[in-house]
């Protein structure tokens, strides 16, 4: 067994480590909110979105936001906002405030999509005089590999994890190709103590990713499974209980490095319980770590992934040795100290369940 703290004289060439999504480096974000209203609801959406626009004004970090309306179809709104940063954004939408603000939405929209942009450039003077309070534009292109990444998470009763882990590791996988654009490749899923994490990795778009799965016989077949398992009630027969249940689930990836694009080697998962409060700045140390490790030569971290919702975060690292460990704390002794006082407690690593690949195709 190595570790990554292991030095080995004879680490293969990499290539310049690139981030190829990252919400801290400070650029201005810009969200986009595409919504389908029920028809005849409108005047209703409209005073329900007025309500949650007030209190939105005092959310740190929101700057400004605007609601149209489609000249084609009234059915069909736009709603955009700008944030000083993507950090507040997400600290605020991943959080219990955020579900029961939009709660009076519900009623009156039949489908939403959201989107996130960092602010790489613009025109116009608009912003002269107070653009230092609004953030910076982005000052580099990111450049990915055409991966999105996602995970779910949720906790079990104490005491049913080996059954719901038995449920979770014999399921039959649920067919890749999503469409002629989307196609799922890799479905890794651990478990630490009661708490379970489903890290989805798509090529194409993540939110027919997510339906397809959803509506897959197998899938729905061992979700019923583990239903009286869990901690928190769903009945996934009614749409507003799997959407709830789905919201709070949700666990973005906030930042992913890459060494190189080599598929083989290890992959593992780390647990950190954040202090209260302290879940996004957890993250952002982490991503720094990780960062670090991606530009050593002599590391053997081939990608990482952090992930953050409120006070869970997780760490997905590939390392290029088979059977390697990750550390979980950085070699840099002051960022590991800061990193620890974050920390409820110890992190660990998590049980790999299952970790699927779909066939080329």
């Amino acid at each position: 067994m190595t570790t990554t703290s292991e030095r080995l004289s004879e680490a293969p060439a990499r290539e310049v480590s690139r981030v190829s999504q990252s919400v801290f480096d400070g650029s201005r974000l810009r969200v986009v909110l595409l919504v389908d209203v029920y028809e005849g609801a409108q005047q209703q959406f409209l005073e329900a979105y007025e309500q949650l626009c007030n209190q939105v004004a005092s959310v740190p970090g929101h700057v400004s936001d605007q609601l149209c309306q489609s000249i084609e179809n009234p059915s069909q709104w736009l709603i955009t906002s700008e944030w000083e940063s993507a950090p507040p954004f997400l600290t605020w939408v991943n959080s219990e405030e955020h579900v029961r603000m939009v709660e009076p939405l519900h009623s009156c929209v039949r489908n939403t999509r959201s989107l996130r942009f960092h602010i790489v450039r613009e025109t116009g003077r608009a912003y002269e005089g107070d653009a230092p309070s609004r953030g910076r534009l982005q000052s580099e292109v990111r450049i990915g590999d055409g991966v999105i990444r996602h995970a779910l998470t949720f906790t079990v009763k104490p005491g049913t994890e080996d059954k719901v882990a038995r449920l979770l590791a014999d399921y039959a996988a649920p067919e890749p190709r999503v469409d002629d654009s989307t196609r799922l490749l890799r479905t890794s899923l651990f478990m630490h103590g009661n708490r379970v994490v489903r890290a989805i990795e798509v090529r194409g778009d993540l939110l027919a990713a997510l339906r397809h799965v959803a509506r897959s016989p197998e899938v729905r077949a061992v979700e019923e499974a583990i239903n009286p398992y869990l901690e928190q009630d769903r009945d996934l027969d009614d749409q507003e209980s799997a959407r709830l249940f789905f919201t709070r689930a949700a666990l973005p990836a906030v930042h992913h490095v890459m060494a190189d694009d080599r598929p083989e080697g290890t992959r593992r998962a780390l647990y950190y319980p954040a202090r209260p409060g302290c879940g996004m700045k957890l993250a952002e140390l982490l991503a720094r770590a990780d960062s670090a490790a991606a530009d050593d030569p002599a590391s053997r971290v081939l990608r990482s992934t952090v992930f953050e919702r409120e006070d869970v975060v997780v760490r997905l690292v590939d390392l290029a040795d088979e059977g390697a460990d990750v550390d979980p704390l950085p070699a840099d002794a002051a960022l590991a100290a800061e990193l620890r006082a974050l920390l409820t407690d110890d992190a660990a690593p998590m049980e790999l369940v299952t970790d699927r690949r779909s066939p080329a195709g």
